[in-house]
């Protein structure tokens, strides 16, 4: 190069020196190298952007641990990252070694580092021999330090034994790492195998050994001191009686350390290597402090999966099993406690048999009810007094009492439990139904609990507003009101607790929502319906359905399905003429005029894929016409009953509203400033047909709306 020669292109520069860029953002978790740099890695010479998995497929397990610490230490020290990278082939074979010089930076926005550093070869070890066995990072103290932060939190995140386990079996150890694991335990005087890796399946099965043996493992238990073994030889001068246990796998050098916890030693760890180690105190301190980390690990485990058997089998105890033999009708049930502490809840469900009928898990049928409550708290105390209180419901059920005494007894008996401890008194919500199966009928009890869904044949969703108390527990005499519900053929409620609606941020609005849309759009039978309702909640694709709420506390979920199977027994020869599609009841007494607002919300959910808006606008006028007409000019209540039916010349919407009165409404012109009349005038100018019926004592007006588009009314 003359003087005065511009200086030539970097790119130029460090490819005459076969020196290679890479980018790596570990919050994308991509990495981009140029030609050289992708050369050096074994792949064809052209620039790349590769993902993490790809780039370390290809480097030595160990150092990919080493890279990521050193990286860390580099941006918490301010200094530059330097390391050396095995690049291995397909027989596990090191085919170079490449030095990297990086400057990272953390992004604390992304929360992922960022480096960009140049890759050359370097001359060591020697190409085609298997992997060294050194830290080739040049730099065992930040190797080390950077392996046990790894390893302490995958350790502490594991929260089964299999876990501790399976991360205890993928620990890649700087500059040396075990071919063989085994855990060993003690039970009572005998040493048994908790699990292992890289020993043939079923070296664990059936070991049991005493703890008076000349074995490695058993001398640590009795001990608690640590046993180093770095040839065969040592071993079999040491332990010649249990040689031959070892003797067949084929390893060089063993290493037996204790596992203790609050300095009792509850096993030992097992560490066998393909070839010699020698065991320096830095190896050795490796070791212990993963054994130590391993020993706490398990402790945890294994006291979070005793608690976990305790609470499940407290909670099964608790619930009932379904069995198959309702006739017309089938129930499916779910219960999932919460992910979080003891995994005990006061959620519960039951299926009573009624007196009168057979029960409903046996041939024969009978009247029977579905429970389904929440007591108040996630803890011990609201499991026991579940308990409790499904036992007092199931004996006032089985007494004969009807759904509103059933929920009042039993509202006293939670008050007097929880005046017995005024510090902490508890409340539950409960809704109580009883099935006639012969006729579908649903005669409804609330208290302070979300109300039931219906899903229809066509799977329309409605929810079916039914009245309600207050939670149990709040007052000692109560009023819980009926609601009479029909479940027609192919309909299916569904009834849950809070946590099914509320888990992952939603209010009740946003909740249902997102339960409807599964309702709607599931086309499976009743058991893979009840799945599909709690993998929206708990499922993989949950946390893309999160709510508007901060609060992201889970709950446990308890759900109800009880579908009405068959063909309708008691419609006559009406059915046979026009089969209903879908239909609703409602009644509206004298003292409830907000029930009107119900009504007309109901029938629009009836009409929410009617073709004409204006037709269902038309439709929710008219009816509120016709209740009011009710409420001011009769003492008596209203009766709703709104079908969609289909005739085979398309679908039509009959609404029939039945009460008390005597007097017979009848068509008048009404003048210019009369307060009253014009109901009629409406009906008889928006609806496609009309008439009033005497129906003994009383009367029942009814229209009817013919869809526009698909039957050719206009």
């Amino acid at each position: 190069m003359r003087p005065g020669e511009p200086l030539p292109a970097l790119g130029d520069v460090l490819a005459a020196l076969d020196t290679g860029v890479w980018h790596w953002d570990t919050a994308a978790g991509l990495v981009t190298v140029d030609a050289v740099a992708a050369r050096l890695l074994g792949l064809p010479a052209q620039g790349v952007t590769l993902t993490e998995a790809q780039i370390r497929a290809r480097l030595h397990p160990v150092d990919w641990n080493e890279i990521t610490g050193v990286v860390q230490l580099a941006v918490a020290e301010g200094t530059l990252a330097e390391v050396r990278i095995r690049i291995m082939d397909d027989q596990n074979r090191v085919v170079r070694v490449l030095r990297s010089r990086s400057k990272p930076s953390f992004d604390r926005g992304r929360k992922g580092y960022v480096l960009t550093g140049s890759l050359q070869e370097v001359a060591e070890p020697t190409p085609g021999t298997p992997a060294g066995r050194s830290a080739v990072t040049g730099d065992w103290r930040r190797s080390r330090e950077a392996f046990l932060l790894d390893a302490g939190r995958a350790l502490a995140e594991a929260r089964s034994t299999q876990e501790v386990l399976r991360v205890a079996a993928n620990l890649a150890m700087p500059g040396f790492s075990p071919e063989g694991l085994a855990v060993f335990g003690v039970e009572g005087s005998q040493l048994t195998i908790i699990g292992h890796h890289g020993h043939e399946p079923g070296a664990d099965s059936a070991f049991y050994m005493p703890l008076d043996t000349d074995y490695p493992a058993a001398e640590v238990v009795r001990t608690g001191r640590a046993v180093y073994l770095s040839s065969p030889e040592e071993y079999r001068t040491r332990y010649p009686l249990t040689w031959p246990l070892a003797q067949r796998f084929g390893r060089r050098s063993w290493a037996f350390l204790p596992l203790t916890e609050s300095g009792r030693t509850m096993g030992a760890w097992l560490a066998a290597f393909a070839y010699p180690v020698a065991f320096t105190p830095d190896e050795r301190s490796v070791l212990t402090t993963v054994a130590r980390m391993l020993g706490q690990a398990l402790t945890r485990a294994g006291t979070a999966e005793s608690e976990r058997a305790l609470t499940d089998g407290l909670q099964r105890s608790m619930m009932p099993i379904l069995g198959p033999g309702i006739p017309g009708m089938s129930v499916t049930a779910r219960y999932v406690p919460t992910g979080g502490g003891l995994q005990v809840g006061g959620d519960w469900y039951d299926v009573i048999p009624l007196p009168g009928g057979t029960s409903p898990t046996r041939s024969g049928g009978g009247r029977f009810a579905l429970v389904i409550g929440d007591v108040q708290g996630h803890d011990v105390r609201a499991a026991g007094l579940m308990g409790q209180l499904r036992t007092a419901l199931r004996a006032y059920a089985s007494e004969g009492h009807r759904p509103d005494a059933v929920l009042s007894r039993a509202s006293r008996f939670l008050h007097g439990i929880g005046e017995g401890d005024p510090a902490e008194p508890r409340f539950a919500t409960c809704l109580y139904a009883e099935v006639d199966p012969e006729s579908g009928v649903l005669e409804v009890a609330r208290a302070g609990h979300p109300e039931p869904v219906i899903r229809m044949a066509d799977a329309t969703v409605l929810t079916r507003p039914t009245a309600g108390g207050l939670p149990l527990g709040i007052d000692p005499d109560p009023d819980y009101p009926t609601t009479r519900l029909v479940l027609e053929p192919g309909e299916t409620m569904m009834v849950c607790t809070d946590g099914l609606i509320e888990t992952g941020g939603h209010d009740l609005d946003t909740g249902w929502r997102r339960l409807r849309t599964i309702l709607e759009e599931h086309k499976g039978n009743q058991e893979e319906l009840a799945d599909a309702l709690v993998q929206a909640v708990h499922g993989p694709s949950s946390h893309h359905t999160t709510g508007p709420l901060i609060d992201r506390r889970e709950d446990d979920i308890a759900v109800l399905l009880l579908t009405r199977e068959g063909e309708s027994r008691d419609r006559g020869a009406r059915s046979a003429v026009r089969p209903p599609v879908r239909r609703t009841m409602l009644t509206v007494a004298q003292d409830e005029p907000e029930r009107v607002g119900v009504a007309r919300h109901q029938l629009r959910e009836l009409l929410h894929d009617w073709s004409s808006t204006d037709q269902v606008d038309s439709a929710e006028l008219l009816l509120s016409e016709v209740l009011t007409n009710v409420l001011v000019h009769t003492d008596t209540d209203a009766l709703l009953l709104a079908e969609v039916t289909d005739g085979g010349d398309g679908r039509r919407i009959r609404v029939e509203v039945t009460d008390a009165g005597d007097d017979l409404p009848h068509l008048r012109s009404p003048g210019e400033l009369a307060s009253s009349g014009r109901g009629l005038v409406l009906v008889e100018f928006l609806a496609h047909t009309w008439g009033v019926d005497p129906r003994g004592q009383g009367k029942s007006m009814w229209f009817e709306l013919y869809e526009k588009n698909r039957t050719g009314h206009g």
